[in-house]
C-alpha cells in the first residue's frame, strides 16, 4: 500500500510512529507531511522520519484560515504526486477534503469533542472516524469506530514503552527528591481561539508550593519568565515520559500530558479550558483530576489532596485500566489495512484491465 500520513501537531509524532514503524517494517510506502507547529517537526527529526513540510501554524481564526486554506492546496498537490491508496490524520481538516475530491479514502483518528469548528469542516468529507468510547462530540452516521482509551495508548501501551529511570536521571530527574512536572501551554489551536491560560499569579503559586517539596520540571509552549527559568526542563523532547513516569506528580493546562501521566502510573491534576470527554473518562478511572476553574486556593489543595494518596494506588488504577483498552497503534495499522488494502487492490485490478 501507499499511505500518505498528515501531521499537524506534535502529539501526531508520538501517535504515528509506531504505526509508520509497523508499517513500514512490511514494506508498505508512508509519505509523512508535516506543520511546522511548536516542536513537531523537530520531534520528526529526532525519529529520523523523513517528512515533507506544507504549512506553519497560524494565531488567531484569520491566520488558521488561511493556513487551512493554503494547507488543503499543499496537501492536494502532494497526494497527486504520491497517489495513496489511503490517507490517514488525526482531527486534520485537509486529508478529509483533499480524499473528498481525489477519491482516496480519508481516516481520521480524534479525540476533541469540543473542536466543533474543525469537525464541522472535516466530519462531511471522511471516509471513517475513529474517536474514544467515551467522546461526546457528534460524529459521521455509519462511519465511525469508538475504541476503548485513549490516543496516549498508540505509543504508552505496555507493549510500546518501558519507563527508564537512567534515561529520566539524564533527562534531569533528581534522585533524591520527589519530582514534579507543570505543563503550560499556548492555547493557539483552531479550538482554544479566544480562551487564555493560567495568570503568571496562579503559576507563581503553583511554582513555589511544588519547588519547596522537591525538584520541579516546568515545560512550556511559550518562553518562560526569566524567574521561571531555573526549573525549566532541558532534557531531550523524547525523554520527557521517562522523566513524567519517575514524578510524584504532574500538573498543568494540557489535557494530552495529564492523561499520558496517568497511564504512567503519576498522578496527575488537568486544569485547563475545556475538558474533551476523554479526561472526565480518566477521572473515573482514578488516573487524573480535572479543576474547571482554577485558583490558587483550588489548585494548591487538589495538589496536596492528591499527594495523600498512595502511588501504589494510582499504579494500580492505571494497570486496571490499560488491561481494559486495546493497543491504539495496531488499531491504526488495521484502520489502514481495512480502507487502503481494500483500495490498494481495486487499484491493482484496474491497472491490470488496461
Amino acid at each position: 500500500m501507499r499511505v500518505l500520513f498528515d501531521i499537524v501537531h506534535p502529539a501526531d509524532v508520538l501517535f504515528f510512529k509506531r504505526p509508520l514503524d509497523l508499517l513500514r517494517a512490511d514494506g508498505h510506502e508512508c509519505l509523512v507531511l508535516s506543520r511546522r507547529k511548536d516542536i513537531a517537526c523537530d520531534l520528526l527529526d529526532a525519529f529520523g522520519i523523513p517528512h515533507i513540510p506544507v504549512s506553519s501554524a497560524g494565531r488567531g481564526l484569520l491566520g488558521l484560515g488561511t493556513e487551512l486554506i493554503g494547507r488543503d492546496i499543499a496537501v492536494f498537490r502532494q497526494a497527486r504526486r504520491f497517489k495513496p491508496d489511503v490517507m490517514i490524520v488525526f482531527g486534520g481538516v485537509a486529508i478529509s477534503h483533499v480524499g473528498w475530491l481525489t477519491g482516496v479514502p480519508s481516516i481520521s483518528f480524534y479525540d476533541s469533542d469540543n473542536a466543533t469548528l474543525q469537525n464541522r469542516l472535516t466530519r462531511p468529507f471522511l471516509s471513517r472516524m475513529y474517536v474514544p468510547e467515551a467522546y461526546s462530540g457528534a460524529t459521521p452516521k455509519g462511519r465511525t469506530v469508538r475504541l476503548k482509551g485513549t490516543k496516549d495508548l498508540s505509543y504508552l501501551h505496555p507493549s510500546a514503552f518501558v519507563p527508564d529511570r537512567e534515561t529520566a536521571i539524564s533527562a534531569g530527574l533528581d534522585p533524591e527528591r520527589d519530582n514534579f512536572f507543570i505543563r503550560i501551554v499556548a492555547w493557539n489551536a483552531n479550538h482554544d481561539v479566544g480562551k487564555a491560560g493560567w495568570t503568571e499569579t496562579l503559576l507563581d503559586a503553583v511554582v513555589a508550593h511544588l519547588a519547596a517539596l522537591g525538584k520541579l520540571h516546568i515545560s512550556s509552549e511559550e518562553p518562560l519568565p526569566p524567574r521561571y527559568r531555573d526549573h525549566e526542563y532541558r532534557g531531550p523532547k523524547d525523554a520527557v515520559h521517562h522523566v513524567l513516569a519517575a514524578c510524584r506528580l504532574m500538573v498543568g493546562e494540557s489535557a494530552t500530558m495529564a492523561c499520558e501521566s496517568g497511564l504512567l502510573g503519576t498522578p496527575a491534576i488537568y486544569a485547563g479550558r475545556d475538558f474533551p470527554a476523554y479526561t472526565l473518562d480518566m477521572e473515573r478511572a482514578g488516573l487524573i483530576r480535572n479543576v474547571k476553574e482554577p485558583s490558587e486556593t483550588i489548585l494548591i489543595q487538589t495538589i496536596d489532596d492528591w499527594l495523600e494518596v498512595p502511588i501504589s494506588e494510582t499504579v494500580a488504577a492505571r494497570d486496571a485500566y490499560v488491561e481494559s483498552c486495546p493497543d491504539w497503534a495496531l488499531e491504526v495499522v488495521k484502520a489502514i489495512h481495512d480502507l487502503g488494502g481494500a483500495e490498494s487492490k481495486r487499484m491493482q485490478a484496474t491497472e491490470a484491465m488496461e
